[in-house]
């Protein structure tokens, strides 16, 4: 048995030792599959912070984790007679064997054009074999809604719903702004909710478009927001101020500073 193998048939084991009625833990006892699947994806996103940061241990023990929620889950799983592991593996085994045709015989890799899109039409025809119809069957409720708005706009796009190009998107998001902004002066709560929504689901879809990932900008955006709103309150510590007593003017002149001097 290799290494590997050895290792996880021990997390394996572990993990069975965790949920044993007897002398397992209280906590993992009490677990469900709903219970630990907000852990789950928890764990995805440390897993890409750990990649974001370059750090080698951190990733090492980040997959971990997420690999130990896939070792939960499948325990849960196998104590209700579905599926265990082992089953899991081999799922992703024969998919993988099946979405590669131009790597395992089925087809040369010269005959593949776009893999993407081979990639796509095997997964199309997988929803269609398991009963799923219509180009956005299958989109998981629970991705991060902006994640969720591109891939919906991506799989549209596959079957010709789309822009001609990036520029033609512009009009669609000054219509929506428009939109947004008559309903802020009318007051309707729900119409700005809703207008808004529509403002950002056509900004992701010109994030595709432009070949951005809208989650991964605004998470960008997002630190470096952190950033410098950190320098901002290094600022306000080295000037003696409180940051609860600022004004408006205070604190764009500390944005401005924090920007000059990045």
């Amino acid at each position: 048995m290799s290494s590997a193998a050895q290792q996880l048939e021990a997390l394996l084991e572990l993990m069975r030792r965790l949920r044993d009625p007897q002398r397992g833990c209280p906590w993992d006892r009490a677990q469900t599959l709903a219970t630990i699947a907000p852990h789950t994806i928890e764990e995805a996103y440390e897993v890409a912070d750990a990649i974001a940061s370059d750090d080698p241990a951190r990733i090492r023990d980040e997959l971990g984790d997420l690999l130990f929620q896939v070792v939960f889950q499948a325990q849960l799983a196998g104590e209700r007679g579905w599926f265990d592991f082992a089953d899991v593996a081999a799922g992703i085994h024969d998919k993988l064997v099946r979405r590669h045709r131009h790597v395992f015989g089925e087809a040369a890799a010269g005959e593949v054009a776009d893999l993407a899109q081979a990639w796509d039409s095997a997964k199309a025809a997988e929803r269609a074999a398991a009963g799923a119809s219509g180009a956005l069957a299958g989109v998981a409720q629970s991705l991060p809604a902006l994640a969720r708005a591109a891939k919906l706009a991506r799989r549209a796009a596959a079957v010709g719903f789309d822009w001609s190009d990036e520029r033609a998107v512009r009009p669609k998001i000054a219509e929506e702004l428009r939109e947004t902004e008559y309903a802020v002066s009318q007051g309707d709560a729900a119409a700005v909710e809703e207008e808004l929504g529509d403002t950002l689901f056509a900004l992701a879809n010109w994030a595709r478009l432009l070949k951005v990932d809208p989650e991964n900008a605004l998470r960008v955006a997002s630190r470096k927001f952190e950033r410098r709103f950190a320098a901002m309150e290094a600022l306000i510590a080295e000037r003696g101020w409180v940051a609860g007593e600022l004004d408006a003017e205070h604190w764009e002149q500390l944005w401005v500073a924090v920007k000059a001097a990045e």
